[in-house]
């Protein structure tokens, strides 16, 4: 009983020692609390699927007191927000691909005459099914609405039949908004820890500094870390994409050749990143540790499982410094859409000024820090 007594003291004295080194190191208490923080706030705040603004167009070829009545009980639901007024059919288009309005709502020019004669009115709801879930939510809620408009009118055979469409995924699989995205999402995740990993790794093995004194300048070694965890994250795409498209069958709109044009400048602004974080650490450890830490913001706000109009306002600016928002754009404009170098060529311009200014200061930090 006392050798017992006598292991489970020194056993416990070890383990107060560790909780000491822990508690006592102010990296560790930041890593207790910091990552857990963070994280929570971001899911609470960024990955929900509630919808609190809707924007919404409307094409209203009736213009009678029943579509104003009911674009009212839209208009004040404190949800949808009327984002344009459109003149002609030719003009629904442009609000859903450019992304200015997740539903068109096209109320027809006898609208009001078929309520009048106790017939059904057909309304057209068209929504943006490049998220799924968000449009699928969009749409019961216009349901809800018109049912309460549909039972203001009484008890008859009167009322609005919606006829919804849903535009580059008419079934509104979750499939066709998820897995697009993954040619991006699962690329960075390799990408970034392999770029992260490698300027760490020389260093705690010691042949980090006799790579400075080679003749190679700082430019040099950064493009030959570089282009390594590019070709591997373009694999990995590649990869992604093949399973995506011939064993899944969710078809391609778009060009080829301009999804890689997209993916080789997101890999680039990715590595730039990774190697920041890996000319930053002293070690191995804690290259892999901020760039763990780093990951899951990165989806989070990436729109890959909610979309960033859905975030707050402050959440909405921090994903301009997040290259995953911006390769998921392309990607998804591309190969759901058929989006061409004109729709989604913006989307380069955020993506080759990270890469403008994480990979100087991934060269600069090789040279300047030594420890």
């Amino acid at each position: 009983m006392a050798s017992l007594i006598a292991s489970l003291a020194q056993i416990g004295s070890l383990i107060l020692k560790e909780l000491l080194a822990i508690v006592k190191e102010p990296s560790s208490r930041a890593i207790l609390f910091g990552p857990a923080l963070m994280q929570a706030l971001l899911f609470g705040y960024g990955a929900t699927y509630d919808l609190k603004h809707v924007p919404y167009a409307v094409l209203d070829q009736s213009r009678s007191a029943a579509s104003v009545e009911l674009l009212a009980r839209l208009d004040g639901s404190g949800m949808f927000v009327r984002e344009a007024t459109l003149r002609s059919p030719e003009q629904v288009a442009g609000q859903v691909d450019a992304g200015k309005a997740l539903m068109v709502i096209v109320i027809p020019s006898d609208f009001q005459n078929r309520l009048a004669a106790g017939q059904r009115a057909p309304l057209q709801v068209i929504v943006d099914g490049r998220n799924s879930s968000t449009a699928g939510a969009a749409a019961s809620y216009v349901g809800a609405i018109v049912a309460g408009y549909n039972a203001s009118l009484g008890g008859d055979a009167r009322g609005i039949a919606i006829e919804r469409r849903a535009w580059y995924n008419p079934n509104l699989e979750s499939r066709w908004n998820l897995m697009p995205g993954l040619i991006a999402a699962l690329s960075m995740l390799q990408t970034l820890l392999l770029s992260a990993l490698s300027v760490a790794r020389e260093r705690e093995q010691g042949t980090f500094d006799q790579l400075l004194v080679t003749p190679l300048t700082p430019m040099q070694i950064l493009i030959g870390k570089a282009m390594p965890a590019i070709a591997v994250g373009l694999l990995q795409s590649t990869i992604i994409f093949l399973i995506i498209r011939f064993w899944f069958e969710i078809p391609m709109n778009g060009s080829v050749g301009l999804l890689y044009l997209g993916l080789v400048t997101f890999n680039i602004a990715v590595v730039g990143l990774g190697l920041s974080i890996s000319a930053l650490s002293t070690s191995l450890q804690q290259a892999m540790l901020y760039t763990f830490l780093l990951i899951m913001p990165l989806m989070l706000l990436s729109g890959l499982l909610t979309p960033v109009r859905n975030m707050p306002e402050a959440l909405q600016i921090a994903t301009y410094a997040n290259p995953l928002r911006f390769g998921m754009s392309i990607v998804r404009g591309i190969y759901l859409e058929g989006a061409g170098l004109a729709e989604v060529g913006l989307e380069f311009i955020p993506l080759l000024v990270l890469a403008a200014v994480t990979l100087p200061l991934a060269a600069w930090l090789f040279r300047n820090r030594m420890t």
